[in-house]
């Protein structure tokens, strides 16, 4: 049974991955597969019930690369049915979407971090009248990869995680893995540590997960979302770092579970001291996710992650990715779209989609809260 899941999760993955290359194809025209009312208006296809309203034209966003995956899967299920909508999401990484969301090239941004307050500040310059908010979308696990000839299950720990990272572990036969793997035939290879080379919420996430549950080997700021680390090798995204882990021995980074899932790559099981390691999975990360706690205030719905949790079978190095909007001031000729996907995404059709895509479904009452506030936006 867990082969034939991992199986699926991998074609879902793989098509998700194929879908963002037949997106670029709206900008020139599209098939309307959308049935009519006979009034003209635009409807959802009979076999949704997305509710088109009215929207039209194109949209501009981008940001985190965390959930290009289950955003290639909503634009592709909302475009196909709203007639005459184009969301064109780039993938760019959380700092890069919130740098453009602030100097108004995009109509909301994704990232896997909240806004922090000089943020919220400069955004106040685009959205008249209003302010930026995080409206938390989708969440899920970040995997750690590993490409260990012979390896085929590996345990690790914060500290083991914190000191490998940190170039202070430098071959896989090490003490302190060995100790963790008993049973593992371990090699003598070189570590191949990969990280992200744009800002990245993914690395954001990671480096509060290190900070907190190793705070004496991790010793650097979990607010950054650029990699401060010692050594390493970078690579551009979540899918750049994917690919170096599966092209290079001895390789092991940090990506959703979704491109671990595409890219047939092994992941790193967490000590965190509960009764037995924890997997990687879309049902362990929502354990953890589900203890997250609104630390926002109004309309913004950031939130607070236990990173350290010791909770049985909870995942602890996880994320959540914000869709980045204006509660007031968005631009006119943008934001019914912008509702109408919003309101898509955050409803149970749009969450059911994720769990297949290696993502982890909000919990129901962050996603009812998040619901009532789409329709507000002005």
């Amino acid at each position: 049974m867990k082969l034939q899941r991992k199986n699926r999760l991998r074609a879902t993955a793989l098509g998700a991955l194929a879908v963002s290359g037949a997106l670029v194809l709206t900008a020139c025209g599209s098939d309307d597969n959308t049935e009519s009312t006979g009034s003209g208006d635009k409807t959802a296809a009979a076999s949704s019930n997305i509710k088109c309203d009215d929207a039209k034209g194109q949209v501009l966003a981008a940001g985190s690369s965390a959930q290009k995956n289950a955003m290639d899967l909503w634009v592709k299920n909302f475009q196909q049915a709203c007639a005459g909508v184009e969301i064109n999401y780039q993938p760019i990484g959380s700092g890069g979407g919130i740098t453009k969301f602030t100097q108004g090239q995009v109509a909301f941004a994704g990232s896997d971090s909240a806004l922090k307050p000089e943020e919220v500040t400069a955004s106040e310059e685009i959205c008249k009248g209003g302010k930026g908010i995080n409206l938390p979308m989708v969440g899920g696990p970040v995997a750690i990869g590993f490409n260990v000839p012979g390896v085929d299950s590996l345990v690790l720990d914060a500290q083991t995680l914190a000191k490998i990272f940190d170039s202070k572990i430098k071959k896989w036969d090490d003490k302190a893995i060995a100790d963790l793997n008993p049973d593992a035939k371990l090699p003598g290879t070189a570590i191949q540590a990969f990280h992200r080379s744009d800002e990245s919420g993914t690395t954001q996430n990671l480096n509060k997960y290190l900070k907190a549950a190793a705070p004496a080997e991790w010793n650097y700021d979990d607010s950054s979302k650029s990699w401060e680390a010692k050594g390493g090798q970078a690579a551009s995204g979540s899918s750049g770092v994917a690919s170096s882990v599966k092209d290079t021995e001895g390789a092991i980074g940090y990506f959703e579970l979704s491109y671990a899932t595409a890219s047939d790559l092994t992941t790193v099981k967490v000590d965190t001291g509960a009764g037995a390691p924890v997997e990687a999975t879309t049902e362990n990360a929502s354990k953890a996710i589900a203890a997250a706690k609104v630390k926002g205030t109004g309309n913004d719905m950031a939130l607070e992650l236990d990173y350290a949790t010791k909770a049985e079978g909870a995942y602890p190095i996880i994320l959540v990715t914000y869709e980045i909007v204006c509660d007031k001031g968005n631009k006119a000729e943008t934001l019914p779209s912008v509702k109408a996907f919003l309101n898509y995404t955050v409803s149970d059709e749009g969450q059911k989609v994720l769990s297949e895509a290696g993502y982890a479904p909000l919990p129901t009452e962050i996603a009812a809260k998040v619901r009532e506030i789409v329709p507000t936006l002005s």
